[in-house]
């Protein structure tokens, strides 16, 4: 596992890019994980992914900040202890809501943003493959990345002055495409590809190597599959 010391914080204001990540309430976040983990140890470990998720995108040299859509306080006060902006899911209407409403109010502040949004469960994201994929994405007006599964959806980009437009749940992969986005066919990116919702996924993300607030909980976890 990857374990790190002190949070790399970027603090160059020059990055382009703008990230959402939303957040549901700790206590019903990562329903299924539960079943692998324990209904105690479950939100513990949604916090340390969202932290780990955020800590890695503010290293990120090609980003700017990062804005939180969420209304657990405590999530939102470790999140933006980290760096991150954090803001209330005011919509209450679902994920795609709440990235529309992220999306918002980044562009409330800097109308020519370009943002993208990210899943809160990529606890092994590596800055230098987040980088990578903002880097393709600059080129088209939407792109996205698919989850490790190839079904669903861990990022979505919209450049400047161009709509997010979410698909987000299930086989949002398709919705994606369906919709004009560009996937991104980059190799090596698996960190932005890997969340977690299950025990095998927590289990193939502590193989990538994940950041320290997981690395803290996740070693006692037997990571091989849901009890």
């Amino acid at each position: 596992m990857r374990t790190e010391g002190e949070i790399a914080t970027n603090t160059d204001p020059t990055g382009p890019w703008s990230l959402v990540v939303p957040l549901k309430p700790l206590a019903r976040a990562k329903s299924r994980l539960g079943r692998a983990v324990g209904g105690d140890l479950r939100p513990r470990l949604a916090l340390a992914f969202a932290q780990d998720t955020v800590s890695a995108a503010l290293s990120c040299p090609a980003v700017r900040d990062v804005v939180v859509v969420t209304d657990d306080p405590v999530a939102g006060a470790a999140l933006a202890a980290l760096g991150a902006r954090a803001v209330a899911d005011t919509p209450a209407s679902g994920l795609d809501a709440a990235m529309e409403h992220g999306a918002r109010s980044v562009r409330t502040r800097r109308g020519g943003a370009a943002v993208a949004v990210l899943n809160a469960d990529l606890p092994a994201l590596r800055p230098d493959e987040l980088a990578r994929v903002l880097e393709f994405s600059s080129a088209f007006p939407r792109a996205f990345v698919a989850d490790a599964q190839g079904i669903g959806t861990t990022f979505l980009s919209a450049g400047p002055g161009v709509e997010l437009r979410p698909a987000f749940g299930g086989a949002s992969r398709a919705r994606h495409l369906a919709s004009g986005a560009v996937e991104v066919p980059l190799a090596g990116v698996d960190s932005v590809r890997r969340d977690v919702d299950t025990g095998e996924d927590l289990g193939a993300a502590l193989a990538l190597g994940v950041g320290r607030f997981t690395a803290a909980l996740a070693a006692p976890v037997a990571p091989a599959a849901d009890r």
